[in-house]
């Protein structure tokens, strides 16, 4: 039996080969027990640009894995005050109720800035300009028709169709629902009275449909129709999208550097909850808003927060530079060194 055994052993390639494997295996092991997964869930909107940052920050930091469920602006606010996920990511900033839900204090961190389009499906038709009198009027089911005289007032020379018009909204908890009806109900006191701001409302009229990506393919399948989502989803699924008349008159086009202007504007208070919507000015577009991911200043566990915090300051620095690819304007030097001070300040 020993001899058999010291023959088994005598080949020089077995020892070697048995260290070896039990070295990759240690790794491997090493490896996995080291894993950090940081889990998030919220807007829609900024999901493209947040995969991006995941799939670079792995390179930064092999530890940490992301898992992130794109399911609406509500649903990242709702499952962060549970403590269902990591962070949460809204369009929209929390409310005083929503945030008295907490266990714990929340934190608003800035990340970028991006516009809501409002596009519209009409044969031969590629440019429109609308103001926001006009768009609430659409909304609340009062102008019903494309060559409606308010409609035409604005569009002169433009030959717009007898047909009705296929109003399309979100049909779930949305940041940029919020973005849209608090633009709404800042420049039409009717349809602040009727209707309001929330990432949820009662819609007068319309079709809905889930998540950006939703409301922009139902408005390319559907002639007649008028829809709003991000400007991103413009760039993955282009449709025409309208001109809007801002805070001094002047018809916008939402671009990048219409965001960064209206961006420019902001009065930004300490815990981070602004609004850029019907920014004062001749150059800004008027449906334009940040978005956060929300954190707890103190999470549950320390080791995943320092993992995410650490993930927060390479999005305020190395991140940013990934933005505009993705028509999101970054932030401004002066917030970014703010919200740099408030990340660097955090203690998990």
């Amino acid at each position: 039996m020993s001899h058999g055994l010291v023959h088994l052993m005598r080949p020089k390639t077995f020892l070697p080969a048995v260290l070896i494997a039990v070295r990759l295996l240690c790794a491997a092991f090493s490896s996995a027990s080291a894993q950090i997964t940081i889990s998030g869930a919220g807007a829609t909107s900024p999901s493209i640009l947040y995969a991006k940052w995941f799939e670079a920050y792995s390179k930064v930091d092999p530890s940490v894995q992301f898992t992130y469920e794109a399911s609406g602006s509500g649903t990242g606010q709702r499952l962060i005050v549970d403590q269902a996920v990591d962070f949460g990511a809204s369009d929209s900033p929390m409310s005083d109720e929503a945030l008295a839900r907490a266990p714990r204090k929340i934190l608003h961190i800035p990340m970028v800035a991006g516009a809501v389009v409002v596009s519209f499906n009409l044969s031969g038709i590629s440019t429109l300009k609308l103001d926001g009198e006009t768009l609430a009027a659409i909304y609340l089911g009062k102008v019903a028709q494309w060559n409606d005289p308010q409609i035409a007032r604005l569009n002169p020379g433009v030959k717009l169709p007898d047909s009705d018009i296929v109003v399309v909204h979100r049909n779930e908890s949305s940041g940029t629902t919020f973005i849209f009806t608090e633009y709404l109900s800042t420049v039409s006191p009717e349809w602040k009275n009727q209707v309001g701001k929330g990432t949820m409302v009662n819609w007068p009229v319309g079709l809905g449909a889930a998540g950006n990506e939703g409301v922009n393919a139902k408005v390319k399948e559907t002639p007649g129709s008028i829809g709003y989502f991000e400007l991103i989803y413009v760039r993955k699924n282009p449709l025409p999208f309208a001109e809007i008349k801002n805070h001094e008159g002047y018809y916008v086009k939402a671009s990048l550097d219409s965001v960064t202007k209206a961006l420019s504007t902001a009065t930004i208070p300490d815990d981070f909850r602004f609004s850029i919507v019907d920014a004062p000015g001749s150059e800004p577009y008027p449906i334009a808003s940040a978005t956060w991911l929300l954190i707890y200043e103190k999470p549950r566990d320390p080791a995943t927060g320092k993992k995410l915090i650490e993930f927060l300051r390479w999005a305020e620095t190395d991140g940013q530079k990934m933005a505009s690819d993705l028509s999101f304007a970054p932030l401004p030097d002066s917030l970014r060194r703010r919200v740099l001070d408030l990340i660097g300040a955090l203690n998990p």
